[in-house]
């Protein structure tokens, strides 16, 4: 395969309008990606002409307005086909993000197993956010039903010995991370998913932290369900993806019901919508989703090897860094890392890091990263987090480094 085409770094940065600013007197660095991403013009400008021009409901005029409107929301669902890699627009649900899609899927896939019982078992790891693990416990107090934990080691790699002993015929539901958001490991998840298709499991993949720096189709990842969210993908926040096989979308019932999810409303009973609109109540985030199919095509025009190539040379720049620095811990040792590398500061509590780098214009994440059972496992109550975005170059290295440094001095 031919080398990736280098990406114009600097153009991008112009494309970029938060990034022409200064903090507390120094040019704004901003490494905290993987929270939220900033926004390309082509965003802004798309979600603003929304109010400006096509501001109307979706699905229920005849006016001008909401005919636009409706036509352009319901691109976007041919634009997430696209960026997805698959053929079916109308496996495209629209959420707010990866934690109502996940939300979702925990209330409506008992349809596909024939109902949830007592000894039935959800397998995730211990590597997820709480968006892959709080539904799953409600469901379980809900049902019955059993939530088991892949471990990881100490260089936060998912331990796949454990996984024959975890995955048996009472999985049901296989639902894992494709890169932690708090250490960047990868997980290889077609391991993963190989063993629960051997049982019979759905699985699940939650995409958020690797949609806006690799491939992630599910046709060559082979799941049942993908989601991602749009404002950690240079889109607004309010809007995101929930992707699934059309014949496993059919058969699960409407989450939420009110408006815009049926077909007809009596007193008596209701008849609901097709897939994917029997899953989207209420009016949406409209301008949202809008600016979410432009972030798509965004990255999609950027070309999305040379930002996974590009990326990771960035994050091996870090590493290499922080492996040179005395007093600085890098939190795991993934064979593949993507998004971003967490350290900590020996003595050094990661918010009075944090709040001193940002006093230099560096914009990085301190805290548990919604990953509280692992940083339990790690013994750790906080890391800090650098994490990686297209518009990110080797100054932006250097500024992080050098506000270690300020940091270090200050407590030295």
């Amino acid at each position: 395969m031919a080398n990736p085409e280098p990406l114009n770094v600097s153009d991008l940065q112009r494309q970029f309008p938060a990034l022409d600013q200064q903090v507390h007197g120094h040019r704004l660095v901003y490494l905290d990606s993987a929270a939220t991403t900033q926004k390309p013009q082509s965003v802004l400008e798309a979600v603003d002409s929304v109010y400006r021009k096509d501001c109307a409901n979706v699905h229920r005029g005849v006016h001008t307005l909401s005919e636009r409107a409706t036509a352009r929301y319901e691109e976007v669902r041919k634009i997430a086909t696209r960026f997805l890699g698959t053929e079916d627009s109308q496996e495209i649900v629209f959420t707010r993000g990866v934690t109502e899609s996940m939300n979702l899927l925990a209330n409506t896939l008992s349809g596909l197993v024939g109902g949830f019982k007592e000894g039935d078992e959800v397998l995730i790891t211990e590597l997820e956010h709480h968006a892959n693990i709080v539904p799953w416990q409600l469901l379980s107090q809900s049902t019955g039903i059993r939530v088991k934990v892949l471990p990881c080691d100490d260089a936060c790699e998912l331990v796949l010995d454990d996984l024959d002993k975890l995955v048996t015929e009472k999985t049901r539901i296989v639902s894992v991370g494709h890169v932690s958001n708090a250490i960047g490991t990868m997980n290889d998840i077609d391991r993963i998913f190989s063993a629960a298709r051997g049982v019979g499991a759905i699985t699940i993949l939650d995409a958020a932290q690797s949609a806006p720096h690799m491939d992630i189709s599910p046709k060559k990842i082979d799941c049942d369900f993908l989601t991602f969210s749009g404002h950690k993908t240079y889109g607004p926040t309010g809007a995101g993806i929930l992707w699934g096989k059309r014949e496993l979308l059919d058969q699960m019932p409407p989450w939420q019901g009110g408006g815009d999810m049926i077909r007809t409303v009596s007193f008596e009973e209701s008849t609901y919508a097709e897939t994917p609109w029997k899953f989207e109540a209420g009016t949406p985030d409209i301008a949202a989703v809008i600016g979410l199919g432009a972030a798509l095509e965004f990255l999609d025009s950027t070309g999305r090897p040379s930002v996974e190539a590009h990326e990771a040379e960035l994050l091996r720049m870090i590493e290499s860094h922080l492996m040179e620095m005395e007093g600085v811990q890098i939190v795991g040792k993934p064979a593949t890392r993507a998004c971003c590398v967490s350290f900590t500061l020996d003595g050094i509590h990661p918010h009075d890091a944090a709040t001193i780098m940002d006093q230099n214009g560096v914009a990085i994440r301190a805290g548990h990263h919604c990953a509280m059972p692992l940083m339990k496992r790690l013994g750790l109550p906080a890391t800090i987090r650098a994490s990686v975005g297209v518009h990110n170059d080797q100054s932006d290295v250097e500024a992080l480094i050098q506000s270690i440094q300020a940091v270090r001095e200050i407590f030295a």
